[in-house]
């Protein structure tokens, strides 16, 4: 375990929140992570209900990302959420939690061009046909990514019903909400950024053009399963998966403000820097609850668990902290960082693609540690 000082003292951090239909006992929020543990038909397998539940002490866990229809699957062994069989799944997680006394949304990610017919059986879709320019995982080992083809406004309408229809199958399921994923290089990120829009019909172009298609995404889950009960996740000019925004600090002023009004109940944002303009433009603008996943320092667990950027996004506006690595190596983490006492750290070698409990279920509580080491 990794020896640290006692964590910065932290205003409210461990004090009850409302978030929109639930009362949270602290504002810690579990990050989704991708682990590729389910099975190769998306259906999630008792090994996450086992990890998720290890977690429950979370103020809100926001599960992994589930694909809302089969052509939007990115890499093998990843949860969906579009049939009967895949929502009984995810009731095994959320009924495991539950029992634990945690709270869970579930996030709901099509990967568009971040595909592969090895891995989904489908070419892959996109706002236009621009590759992504690096290899992708398949079960055949990395592969080059292929060219996906151009959405028509027939399938635009046909996702936007489908991230609607996989909202009602996550309530369904059990959860307690959505997030609806627009960062990291997705499909709706695709459709936000100028390197990957290069449309001239009323999905591309312009900002509001390329906007258009997740905020009418957000609204649909919203009226699927109100808006109490949706989150959305952005990464404002974020590179991954050769992400290229162009316009950054004109795209996201204009996506709050299309959905400030009537959209869901919290923002997130990743790597966020409570010291950036734009972060506290968004903060200004959002009239709702803000979670902030902090831009921490390599790919580890920080010394202290990331609790000095956390501080600094309370006190710059942020209603909730969201952690991941953290929280995958330390399953009691909330009481760990109460306690000012040693973090596990990350064991990059089991993150994804190899399946089984080694790096994902059998990280030690601080309870457990201290046994082993008395004997």
């Amino acid at each position: 375990m990794t020896h640290t000082p006692h964590p910065p003292q932290i205003p409210g951090l461990f004090e009850p929140v409302r978030l929109g239909p639930l009362d949270l006992p602290n504002r810690l929020v579990m990050a989704p992570m991708t682990r590729n543990r389910a099975a190769a038909d998306g259906v999630p397998l008792p090994i996450m209900a086992t990890y998720y539940a290890q977690r429950a002490t979370a103020g809100l866990i926001v599960a992994e990302a589930a694909t809302p229809n089969a052509v939007g699957q990115t890499y093998p062994d990843i949860a969906a959420i579009h049939n009967a069989a895949q929502v009984a799944g995810w009731r095994w997680v959320t009924d495991a939690v539950r029992a634990a006394g945690g709270r869970m949304f579930l996030q709901l990610q099509h990967g568009g061009r971040v595909g592969h017919p090895d891995n989904s059986g489908l070419t892959p879709v996109a706002p236009s046909p621009v590759p992504l320019p690096e290899t992708i995982f398949t079960p055949n080992g990395h592969q080059q990514a292929v060219v996906p083809r151009e959405m028509t406004l027939e399938e635009i309408r046909s996702t936007v019903a489908d991230f609607a229809a996989a909202a009602r199958n996550a309530i369904d399921a059990g959860f307690a909400g959505v997030e609806v994923h627009a960062a990291n290089g997705y499909l709706l990120h695709q459709f936000l950024a100028q390197g990957t829009n290069r449309r001239t019909d009323p999905y591309g172009g312009s900002v509001a053009g390329r906007i258009r298609f997740v905020a009418e995404v957000v609204h649909a889950v919203a009226d699927a399963i109100g808006p109490e009960r949706v989150g959305l996740r952005i990464s404002p000019g974020s590179t991954v998966n050769g992400i290229e925004e162009g316009d950054t600090d004109a795209l996201y002023p204009a996506l709050i403000k299309e959905l400030a009004d009537t959209g869901p109940t919290y923002l997130h944002i990743v790597r966020a820097r409570p010291d950036q303009p734009l972060f506290r433009e968004l903060r200004a603008s959002w009239p709702a609850t803000l979670i902030a996943n902090p831009s921490l320092p390599g790919d580890g667990v920080p010394a202290d668990g990331g609790m000095r950027q956390a501080g600094a996004l309370l006190a710059g506006g942020a209603d909730l902290i969201a952690l991941g690595r953290t929280f995958l190596a330390n399953p009691d983490l909330v009481a760990r960082l109460r306690a000012g006492a040693p973090l596990n750290p990350i064991r990059d070698a089991y993150l994804m693609y190899v399946g089984g409990e080694t790096g994902y279920t059998d990280y030690p509580t601080l309870a457990t540690a201290c046994a082993e080491a008395t004997v």
